[in-house]
């Protein structure tokens, strides 16, 4: 008899290794994929940007069919000095604090045509809301704001507030 005929028997009734053998409990996913819980918070934001910009585009979608938008964690600085913090232009600020920019269509920095494009920045808006109400009115409100600068409309025309602005 050889050896791995001996120990055929005895490796079939060993029981199979465990994963948790330092009391570190189950590995892999908490959750399934499929699942809401699975979301990031970045994801769960750009939905809710989704959200709040369906009623304005449906109003307003021809109109907007040349801008783009974008979601940046947070602002990209381009000066600063000991006494405050310059940012670059178009952009929408709540003491100090840029929410979103307008970037205008113009020509990129390799010299390629870019096109309009409203920049909403998560971290600051965040902290700026309570809760994920306040965050969805935050959000609705500042696309106005942004909306309206290029369309060069009033912010009240464009929430539906005025239907002559149109």
């Amino acid at each position: 008899m050889t050896l791995a005929e001996r120990c055929a028997p005895h490796r079939a009734r060993r029981s199979p290794r465990r994963r948790d053998r330092r009391g570190r409990g189950l590995r892999g996913l908490l959750y399934p994929a499929s699942t809401p819980a699975t979301t990031t918070r970045a994801e769960r934001f750009d939905q809710m940007v989704l959200e709040a910009l369906e009623p304005i585009e449906q109003r307003w979608g021809a109109e907007l069919t040349e801008l783009d938008l974008a979601v940046d964690d947070v602002p990209e600085v381009t000066e600063t000095s000991p006494d405050e913090v310059v940012w670059g232009t178009g952009v929408l600020s709540d003491v100090g604090v840029p929410l979103a920019q307008l970037v205008p269509a113009g020509v990129d920095p390799e010299g390629m045509p870019s096109r309009a494009r409203i920049v909403l920045y998560r971290r600051p808006l965040e902290a700026r809301a309570r809760g994920g109400a306040d965050l969805a009115d935050l959000l609705h409100e500042v696309l106005v704001e942004q909306v309206a600068e290029y369309l060069n409309l009033d912010p009240d025309a464009i929430d539906g507030g005025d239907t002559t602005g149109r």
